[in-house]
């Protein structure tokens, strides 16, 4: 069974924390949270905010107790991701993600571990910008964030399909490289019926190649019904070196499973990034290039 979050709606507290890599500046952050109050929310920062250890928004055990406080406070309806980066999958060690107060996570890129993770313990949640990337966002792409978390309907995403016919499934959206690495983990979804949504940012057609060949050879695509692609923003080629186009690696890793698989969709790192809700029914149509929220995510 999976558990969809109540709706938010203005008025409800947010929680904002940091549970992967260190804010590098505060302006875009400021920024973000601007666009959240202005929808009429209370958005609560969590203190040291802007900790640095390493790389990292602080240490393991900060960033863990921040996110679970968060997460089993009855009062907070919502928590926002500052930024991606590197580290969440760090604070899944030792982690349970049981609440009897579920409520929206939202954010992407480095996010996906959590989102991917709090879907295989049965709950919705959102791949969506985070508070450093939201006011670069276009007014629709904003909108339709609120829209998916606030219970209004989704309208469908147009690509460019690849071919194939219908399919439907439950729709995971992640960062490629990411999603990669909890393969085989105690975290990983069962991928059996899935539409996968992939996007990635500054990997070389190489990196790509090796991860979606790491796919294929552990058998994690055997099952997936379908496969929509988002932008793979500086992924391209180093020049002067011989090397495939990120297009013509994602074809041939991909297109032997013979089921509909569409590509641009408008989401991913580089705006704009169109929020898609994790583990909700969706059709994919191959011919036509369209994904499509099967029904409303919530009610208002």
């Amino acid at each position: 069974m999976i558990i969809t979050p109540p709706p938010l709606k203005p008025g409800d507290l947010l929680r904002v924390i940091a549970p992967s890599g260190c804010l590098r500046e505060l302006t875009a952050f400021k920024r973000g949270m601007e666009i959240w109050r202005s929808r009429g929310y209370k958005v609560e920062i969590i203190a040291d905010i802007d900790d640095k250890w390493g790389y990292l928004a602080g240490d393991d055990e900060k960033r863990r107790q921040d996110l679970a406080a968060a997460w089993q406070d009855p009062e907070c309806k919502g928590i926002l991701c500052a930024r991606g980066g590197f580290g969440s999958i760090r604070i899944l060690e030792n982690w349970d993600w049981q609440t009897t107060h579920p409520k929206w996570l939202i954010g992407f890129s480095d996010i996906t571990a959590l989102l991917w993770s709090l879907y295989h313990a049965g709950y919705v949640s959102v791949h969506a910008p985070v508070l450093t990337t939201i006011a670069d966002e276009p007014e629709w792409s904003q909108q339709r964030l609120f829209d998916c978390v606030e219970g209004s309907s989704l309208k469908p995403l147009q690509g460019d399909g690849w071919g194939g016919s219908v399919a439907t499934g439950t729709l995971l959206p992640a960062n490629l490289t990411v999603a990669s690495h909890l393969l085989g983990t105690s975290h990983q979804p069962n991928l059996d019926g899935v539409i996968l949504a992939f996007e990635d940012v500054m990997e070389a057609p190489y990196r790509i190649d090796r991860m979606l060949t790491f796919w294929r050879m552990n058998g994690a695509l055997s099952q997936v019904r379908g496969v929509a692609l988002g932008s793979f923003s500086q992924c391209e080629p180093p020049a002067n070196i011989p090397s495939f186009s990120v297009e013509e690696v994602l074809r041939d890793r991909l297109e032997y499973l013979q089921i509909p698989i569409v590509s641009n969709f408008p989401f991913g790192h580089e705006a704009p990034n169109a929020a898609l809700p994790v583990g909700v029914e969706v059709a994919l149509d191959g011919e036509r290039g369209i994904l499509d929220i099967k029904h409303e995510i919530g009610k208002k």
